[in-house]
């Protein structure tokens, strides 16, 4: 059992777990009310690189919720960030939505579809055969290949679609090259994350959908974990895997009644009394 109560900080991603597609999930409104009310440090940390930070709080806006833009935080600005360490002012041929764009643009990386340092791929409707077959011969040139993440797959409101990882594999099969992903369950985007709370990682607890990103990003940072099963996970889906969550939830509306529960119990255990 993880003592709610006493975190300070959540990080939460979002596909999955606060929406899909465009909907809302139960229960979300009552826990992002209960971090507002209770002070928490809060920050979604998602790995879909499509939106900027605006575009994400313009939607949930739209949902009802109002987080600030400084709560978000996604692959493609992690992607960005690592770019503009490893090689300032360096140049790419990037595949993706607005949100992997601006974020590029806004780190000082020119955009180069001749003969750029690196090829990057996000979520993209404009992928396509003659994208594909420019980023291969990019890459067959001497550009480095970067995937903003490494999510082979994510929900949507009527199933499940590709993500950045399916997107990158074809380049990779066809290179023989491996893409370096800077998304989740990088440990630089986790430890971004913790900086942006200013929370340690013993005060703070990850909250998830997915195994392969969420809670390996957890438990490889010192993080408790708590997977839902609101988005791409079920019940059985933890034992195929040799780490575990912390805890396992239908849904981020559990923790506002858990940590009710905890407020109750706590006078009891402060007193000795049963």
């Amino acid at each position: 059992m993880i003592d709610f109560k006493s975190k300070k900080g959540f990080i939460c991603d979002m596909d999955g777990v606060i929406y899909q597609g465009n909907k809302l999930l139960p229960g979300v409104k009552e826990f992002v009310q209960w971090l507002q009310e209770e002070g928490k440090q809060y920050l979604f940390l998602t790995n879909n690189s499509g939106l900027t930070q605006r575009e994400l709080r313009q939607k949930l806006l739209r949902m009802g919720l109002d987080v600030p833009e400084k709560n978000f935080y996604t692959s493609a600005l992690a992607t960005a960030k690592f770019l503009s360490r490893q090689s300032p002012g360096c140049s790419v041929y990037a595949v993706g939505e607005a949100g992997l764009l601006n974020a590029l643009y806004d780190a000082g990386i020119i955009m180069n579809d001749v003969n750029p340092d690196y090829v990057v791929i996000g979520e993209a409707r404009s992928y396509s055969l003659e994208t594909l077959t420019k980023a291969v011969n990019l890459v067959l040139g001497g550009a480095k290949l970067i995937g903003a993440n490494s999510d082979v797959s994510g929900p949507i409101e009527n199933g499940i679609a590709p993500a950045c990882r399916a997107l990158v594999a074809p380049i990779e099969m066809a290179t023989g090259k491996q893409a370096y992903f800077c998304g989740k369950p990088n440990p630089l985007m986790m430890r971004t994350g913790l900086r942006l709370l200013d929370c340690h990682s013993e005060d703070a607890v990850i909250i998830g959908d997915r195994m392969d990103t969420d809670i390996i990003s957890g438990l490889e940072s010192g993080i408790e974990t708590v997977l839902v099963l609101s988005g791409i996970s079920d019940r059985n889906t933890p034992s195929t895997f040799a780490y575990q969550p912390t805890m396992i939830l239908d849904g981020v509306g559990d923790i506002v009644r858990i940590a009710a529960d905890q407020t109750l119990v706590s006078p009891k255990k402060a007193t000795g009394k049963e």
